[in-house]
């Protein structure tokens, strides 16, 4: 136990049970609390043995009462930088490449044996290893035999002679028809990084799809069914893998992309491990993508065909197998190894993608983006720019046509004169005046000639698209639900991803702020405090895209 060995390192070590002190119980916690996942729980259980041991002191007895101390907090994490990610996803996609040639060469190679091709003759080698292929394809191994004494004794060794092929080496000789382990960890990054998943979720892809595309030709669409359990009620959900290069990892000249560079579309990356892993996911059973073979544990499972287990430390130890290093050196000016985690990929797409990944809005800004050191200057000054560009559209575009009190008044005793004034026809003025033509916080001058759509059709665009439209007139009346519009989507600003509330409402949001800007204080207030209950209602099915055309 690893209190027993902490207290035989102190220099007048407890000889009886009734000699632990507190301080013995703080001293060994110390010492183990770099080890995060583990502390508590060694604390906790070494507490659950003492306080059912005879002899304790009282003084002891106090502090095992005591609660377990504060769980320690992680350090932040920090996204990978792109020139990063470039070469994770360059690494992983030379052996996936490699992977490919080699099991698809065999394969071929082994067709043609079994249909008669191949003539073989005196040529023992290639004899064997068209028999090797076989047997391979046919069982996941190579043939083996148990030996009966000796250092192996009651274990299933290769057979001598195999050991000319694959150079003496059964998971090599196993490899010729099907990805290994570490393939399979690098299959497992290369979706990270074009899809931003959750770790489990990635070594869980289902080999199970749905093509959206239809086998049309045209661009690829593969969509899985996954399961996220944390979701709970929404734990089932839909992943769409399209034959479209990911903008973050394509080359910097992307006409120079060849039909090698499948790789490169979270598409192409699933047809061809689902191509790669077929005969073994037939061998080994079960519905999971990324099925390869293991040379060894498993959780004492040995040898055998058998899906990628993320605590295994695979797909870290790639970092070191490529020889990954970080950009900026140490303090010393020496190369940092790479740390190679799914959940910095994660990180690192939900950052440079800016969008959350089956979760919302408000999680992937809290959660990801807020807490990664690397990126929150980055992020505040995306938002920055994204405010200032939406809020310069809207100012560039001019706010909505405003007709005043006087206007509508004048309209009763004179409506040709004000319809003239404000560029309108004075029938559609009158229709105006009665709220025929309202659009939630305008009037519509002409449906069928709108900006938004074909000339003699009916403008199908969002009602929200009307603060800047030509066709669009504002009037009093409308005054109490801009004003309600505007002050919800103040209120959404605090309740989603910031970035996300510019891009959608930062536009509307400020040529509302114009309009009433131009309206009395004590209008705007009068506005805010006689909106009525149905007010209220259509604002907020108009806020709900509930008045949308679907």
């Amino acid at each position: 136990m690893h209190f027993d060995r902490y207290l035989r390192t102190l220099p007048w070590p407890p000889r009886e049970v009734a000699h632990l002190t507190p301080e013995h119980i703080d001293g060994f916690y110390e010492t183990r609390k770099h080890l995060i996942a583990t502390v508590r729980g060694e604390i906790s259980d070494l507490k659950q043995l003492l306080i059912r041991t005879d002899g304790i002191s009282s003084t002891l007895a106090g502090r095992l009462a005591a609660p377990l101390p504060p769980k320690p907090s992680a350090e932040p994490k920090e996204s990978y930088r792109r020139t990063e990610l470039r070469r994770i996803a360059d690494a992983a996609r030379g052996d996936l490449r490699a992977a490919a040639q080699r099991i698809r060469g065999n394969r071929d190679l082994l067709r043609r044996y079994r249909q008669g091709e191949i003539e073989v003759g005196d040529d023992r080698f290639l004899a064997e290893r068209l028999e090797l292929l076989d047997w391979v394809d046919r069982f996941g191994d190579v043939p083996r035999r148990r030996m009966e004494s000796g250092r192996d004794a009651g274990t299933d060794v290769p057979l001598r002679w195999i050991s000319r092929h694959g150079h003496g080496s059964a998971p090599e000789v196993v490899s010729w028809l099907h990805l290994t382990a570490q393939e399979l960890a690098a299959g497992a990054i290369l979706l990270g990084v074009l899809t931003g998943e959750n770790p489990d979720v990635i070594c869980k892809v289902p080999a199970a799809h749905h093509r959206a595309d239809g086998h049309t030709g045209r661009a690829g669409t593969t969509i899985v069914d996954l399961v996220k359990p944390r979701r709970g009620p929404r734990a089932y959900m839909n992943l769409a893998l399209s034959q479209v290069p990911d903008w973050i990892s394509i080359p910097d000249q992307p006409e120079e992309m060849t039909t090698r560079d499948e790789l490169h579309t979270p598409f192409g990356l699933y047809t061809l491990l689902h191509e790669l892993t077929a005969r073994s996911r037939a061998l080994a059973g079960g519905n999971l993508l990324l099925v390869g073979y293991c040379a060894s544990g498993g959780r004492e499972q040995g040898r055998g065909l058998r899906p990628i287990n993320r605590t295994s430390g695979l797909i870290g130890d790639r970092a070191s197998a490529w020889g990954l290093k970080k950009d900026e050196p140490d303090d010393d000016g020496k190369p940092v190894p790479l740390t190679l985690t799914l959940s910095l990929l994660r990180l690192t797409y939900i950052e440079l993608h800016q969008k959350p990944v089956a979760h919302t809005e408000r999680t992937a800004a809290t959660q990801y983006l807020l807490r990664n050191r690397g990126n929150v200057t980055e992020y505040r000054k995306v938002v920055a720019a994204a405010l200032t560009e939406e809020a310069a559209k809207a100012r560039a575009r001019g706010s909505v046509s405003v007709m005043s009190a006087d206007d509508v008044e004048r309209t009763r005793t004179d409506p040709e004169a004000v319809a003239a004034e404000h560029g309108l026809d004075p029938v559609i003025l009158k229709k105006m005046i009665a709220g025929e033509l309202d659009t939630v916080m305008t009037s519509c001058a002409d449906n069928e000639n709108s900006p938004h759509a074909p000339s003699g059709t009916p403008c199908p665009a969002s009602f929200m698209l009307c603060l800047d439209c030509e066709c669009a007139r504002a009037l009093p009346r409308h005054l109490p639900i801009q004003v309600l519009v505007h002050d919800r989507l103040s209120e959404r600003r605090e309740q989603m991803d910031v970035l996300q509330w510019a891009r959608r409402f930062a536009g509307p949001h400020a040529r509302l702020a114009d309009l009433l800007a131009e309206a009395d204080e004590a209008a705007v207030a009068d506005a805010r405090h006689d909106a009525t209950d149905a007010d209220r209602a259509l604002v907020e099915r108009f806020l709900n895209r509930e008045l949308d055309l679907r």
